[in-house]
């Protein structure tokens, strides 16, 4: 250990064997005596490596990578040995390793220069990278080294294997004029990255993905596919195991448990297959030699990180493709303004079919105007439906299912007054606190279903007795309607056809031909057998009327999504004003003009990703105190601080923005990371919170 901070351990220098024994320190291995450990500790001021003795007895089994226990400040810690050298640069004694946990050596050099390159982008630390990178460790699951004979493949090269030859006769990259090309830059060992839209249509976007997994192996090396949720999950790995064969991948996901999940991990690292597929947490596996890097859906917040210091799926790939000289391949039915910037840099090339072929497949788009059509049709009002979406879902029924996307789930998940349209809010006080205005909870109310009283979405209380400040009425009304209750009015509509919902309380994988009515969440859409018959999105204005930078984006993808479920030419009906440009986006299925604009809309007003962008939340003594003692970029925008909405619970937050240029981020970076250095080093109580270009910047 190589720190002179005042409570870390003295140290001493390294002495030869025979000197050692006399002063009854551990004898030193003969050859690379120090290994320089990075320690699993959060504090930014201690980001760095330390070296340490190894013992003798140690010598065989402390190789790179492997998980060791040291003494660190005073107390026993885990951490990865990173190499072993001949020297320290440190004059005083070095305190040995504890002990090797395990000979398992599972921090690969690839994993560890991506893990360190992903915490300076990010303003945070390796040790907090590497706990997203390195599951947990299983002795159970390390001791199975998958011999053969016991279901695990040989560990030997990709080439022209049995799986090689599996699902040759796919042609999923046929419409894509750049697809050929793609897929022999893959198999000729080359780093092709593009941005592809995929083409909407029920034949799916896993087959495409798992033919360039394929391309990438029989190159002779390996792939990482990342997709949001295990839905995902599901379909990828059943059209890589068609694709290669049996045995020739793994997927991983958190529903795994952690054993089983740690298991399939140490076959990737043991070479014993050469493709994962996962959710985020798969953009680190370690994968020999890789070759392509996938993301699907990348404008799907499941790919944003929720831990410190809270990486993006696609940043981190994209940086370990460049690391690693490996292919990377963003697909998705729409674009996100992030992909467009990559194009525009020339880092990546589109991916994209001609326009006589995406007409032919895309659905058939009515925009419908809610108010003015309800108005015309009083049957239809029952079900909250204008005319052109009831006369879509009935005509649909008549030879299949039928997908109606609500934007909320829940059943009335926001109640406004009845008279006024006020916001209804909780009255109550919070516990232990006295009866004032100031105290109120204020939360939303909302309810669970047609025959309950509201209650509180913050506190839980049930507010039976509401009564609207403003104008003293009793009743409510709903200002926004979740997907049970569309279900239930949907259900009185249509009562001979079954309706079936998916959403967070339960998700739908699939759904059969058979005529039915789903109602569903955006992303728990089911996949319907031969494809859904009509669709209809409901409540455009709730999603792009949110107060979010990415709102007329995120429409366009959820919208996307759902209308690639549909059969070709298939009807699909937005409730939403035809000349907002994110519905012109979909009715004339163009993604790419949409993502263009929003890219040059950001640079116009300096958002990400054509700037780099970093807040800062906190108490607002603290979030000042950090802008005080920051050293700021010359170049760089200090933007508020500013109050953020929050629970009382959290107490009051302000939030500061800082930007800068993008050439300018790593500065920017190394800055703030300093800055949260010194607070953690003098032991500051109020926790300042650093996110580098977040997703909820409004």
């Amino acid at each position: 250990m190589t720190d002179s901070d005042d409570a870390l351990l003295p140290l001493e220098a390294v002495r030869p064997a025979e000197k050692a024994k006399n002063l009854g320190a551990p004898v030193a291995a003969a050859d690379l005596p120090v290994a320089r450990v990075v320690v699993d500790n959060p504090l930014p001021h201690l980001d760095r490596p330390f070296d340490y003795l190894v013992p003798e007895r140690m010598d065989a089994a402390a190789v790179p990578g492997v998980r060791v226990r040291v003494r660190f400040a005073g107390k026993l810690v885990d951490g990865f040995l990173l190499e072993r050298v001949a020297g320290s640069d440190h004059g005083g004694r070095l305190a040995a390793l504890e002990r090797v946990v395990s000979p398992e050596p599972v921090l690969t050099p690839e994993i560890a220069g991506l893990a360190r390159a992903v915490a300076d982008r990010y303003a945070g630390t390796m040790a907090d990278v590497l706990r997203l990178a390195v599951p947990p460790r299983h002795a159970r699951a390390e001791s199975d080294r998958g011999e053969p004979g016991k279901g695990e493949p040989d560990a030997g090269g990709a080439g022209t294997s049995e799986a090689g030859a599996a699902g040759e006769d796919s042609r999923a990259w046929d419409p894509y004029p750049m697809g050929a090309s793609f897929l022999e830059a893959l198999r000729d060992g080359r780093q092709p990255r593009g941005v592809w839209s995929a083409l909407p249509g029920n034949t799916g976007w896993a087959v495409p993905v798992a033919e360039a997994v394929r391309a990438t192996l029989d190159g002779g090396r390996g792939a990482v596919v990342v997709v949001p949720d295990g839905k995902d999950v599901v379909m990828a790995d059943a059209a890589l195991t068609r694709a290669l064969g049996e045995g020739r991948h793994v997927a991983i996901t958190a529903d795994l448990g952690p054993a089983e999940r740690y298991r399939r991990w140490l076959r990737a690292l043991r070479g014993q297959v050469r493709a994962v597929v996962g959710t985020r947490a798969a953009m680190f596996a370690p994968v020999e030699k890789l070759g392509l890097a996938v993301i699907w859906d990348d404008g799907d917040d499941l790919h944003a990180e929720r831990l410190a210091p809270y990486p993006h799926a696609r940043e981190v790939l994209a940086l370990r493709a460049h690391r690693a000289g490996a292919g990377m391949l963003i697909g998705g039915y729409s674009r996100t303004a992030e992909a467009t910037q990559l194009l525009a840099a020339g880092w990546a090339g589109a991916i994209v079919a001609d326009r006589a072929t995406i007409r032919a497949v895309a659905p058939r788009v009515r925009p419908a105007g809610e108010d003015g059509e309800l108005a015309k049709d009083q049957a239809a009002r029952a079900a909250r439906l204008p005319s052109v979406a009831w006369r879509a879902l009935r005509l649909g029924l008549e030879d299949g299912p039928v997908l109606v996307q609500v934007p909320r789930r829940g059943y009335l998940p926001a109640l406004a007054c009845r008279t006024c349209r006020a916001p209804a809010r909780c009255a109550h006080p919070p516990t232990r606190a006295t009866i004032t205005e100031e105290l109120l909870c204020h939360g939303p109310l909302a309810l669970r279903g047609g025959h309950a009283a509201p209650y509180c979405r913050w506190c839980g209380r049930i507010a039976g007795d509401w009564r609207c400040p403003s104008c003293g009425d009793k009743r409510i009304r709903a200002s926004v309607v979740g997907a049970r209750r569309t279900a239930e009015e949907l259900g009185r509509a249509f009562p001979s056809v079954p309706v079936k919902t998916s959403g967070r309380d339960g998700v739908l994988a699939t759904v059969g031909e058979g005529r039915a009515l789903v109602v569903a969440t955006p992303g728990a859409e089911p996949v319907a057998a031969g494809g859904y018959t009509a669709a209809v999105l409901l409540d455009g204005w709730a999603m792009l009327g949110r107060a979010d930078l990415r709102a007329a984006e995120e429409a366009v993808r959820r919208w996307m999504n759902a209308a690639a479920l549909l059969r070709p030419a298939a009807e699909l009906v937005v409730l939403a004003d035809a000349a907002m440009p994110a519905v012109q986006a979909l009715l004339r299925w163009d993604p790419i003009t949409h993502a263009e604009r929003e890219l040059a809309d950001r640079r116009e007003l300096g958002f990400p990703p054509a700037v780099r962008m970093a807040t800062l939340t906190g108490s607002p003594s603290a979030v000042r105190e950090m802008l005080g003692e920051v050293r700021l970029p010359s170049a760089a925008q200090v933007l508020g601080p500013v109050p953020v909405e929050t629970r009382r619970s959290d107490g009051e937050q302000e939030r500061a923005m800082i930007r800068v240029p993008r050439s300018v981020g790593p500065e920017l970076a190394l800055a703030l990371k300093g800055a949260t250095g010194v607070r953690a080093a003098r032991k500051a109580q109020d926790v300042v919170r650093v996110s580098v270009d977040p997703l909820d910047l409004i």
